[in-house]
């Protein structure tokens, strides 16, 4: 009877562990492309959640099957169960299990926000570079930047974003930052709370009025990507987005030349226009809706 035990759990336990590593694995997938150098570090997590998700659902289901198929009472056996008022050993075990794993989880989501080199300490948060990462989707950098290249101003207000690049006098509503080069944004809110968010890069920092939030990346990947607010900041906060452009040194400095060059005018803006089509409908909302703020007066918008 053991023996034919041993026979079933092990090439089991063997099989789930796989499946389990290779569902893991297929959570690669079913994320945007890693376009920033800390998001392979947040995938990874992700992935192990997944793996070790997998193996506990699929090894309950198959303690439940091999219970039903070997355990099933004889037929027409209406007869109760053996009496059983407890086990000790088990108590501890379903105990103690949980626990361990939860502390595992804990210090692998640890590990990880440690290589991304988190610092909770005011006035903000920054996020670096981490030493010796592979980069994914892109050439590895030569070096790790022991300063950010670019210093770049955020503004996000209700309800449109704004960057300014100090150092060439550009504004713009796109946020254009150069491949593999680290970048600190310093972010600023000019009313409510928002939220800085780029699903392709993994990041995301809510932006406190009042306060300025240094919040550090490296882009890996060129392309074009989305930012958003993650905060639910009113009425028409899910118009509150922009377009993020990772490119090349020469085609970066190409482009704030370029921008340079344009005198600043009044940038489009959804939110004020769908507010203004509001305010000229005969319909009258029963809640009170902020007006946007002005439109940004950029060199730059698309």
């Amino acid at each position: 009877m053991k023996i034919r035990h041993f026979l079933i759990w092990i090439p089991l336990g063997i099989a789930i562990t796989a499946i389990s590593m290779w569902i893991g694995q297929q959570t690669y997938s079913w994320l945007p492309p890693e376009a920033a150098a800390e998001s392979r570090l947040i995938d990874d997590t992700i992935s192990f959640l997944v793996t070790l998700g997998a193996f506990i659902f699929l090894g309950v289901t198959a303690v439940m099957m091999y219970s039903v198929i070997f355990h099933r009472a004889a037929a027409n056996d209406y007869s109760d169960g053996p009496h059983i008022e407890g086990n000790l050993t088990l108590e501890i075990v379903w105990t103690v299990l949980p626990v361990l794993v939860v502390f595992w989880i804990a210090g692998y989501s640890y590990q990880a926000y440690q290589q991304m080199g988190i610092r909770s300490a005011m006035p903000g948060m920054h996020l670096h570079m981490p030493m010796g990462m592979e980069t994914a989707y892109a050439e590895p950098l030569a070096e790790t930047v022991a300063e950010p290249t670019e210093e770049i101003e955020v503004d996000a207000k209700q309800w449109a974003w704004v960057f300014r690049y100090p150092k060439s006098n550009v504004t713009s509503t796109e946020l254009h930052l150069p491949v593999n080069e680290r970048v600190r944004l310093a972010l600023q809110s000019e009313d409510v709370l928002h939220g800085f968010y780029i699903p392709a890069f993994r990041l995301k920092q809510d932006i406190v009025p009042k306060e300025t939030i240094d919040f550090e990346l490296t882009p890996i990947r060129p392309g074009k990507y989305r930012l958003t607010d993650s905060q639910y900041s009113g009425t028409y906060f899910a118009t509150m987005q922009a377009d993020v452009v990772v490119e090349s040194r020469e085609d970066y400095q190409s482009w704030l030349a370029q921008a340079a060059k344009q005198k600043p005018t009044v940038a489009e803006n959804q939110a004020a226009n769908e507010y203004a089509v509001a305010a000229k409908n005969d319909f009258r909302n029963t809640w009170v809706t902020v007006a946007p703020a002005d439109s940004p007066l950029v060199n730059y918008h698309n």
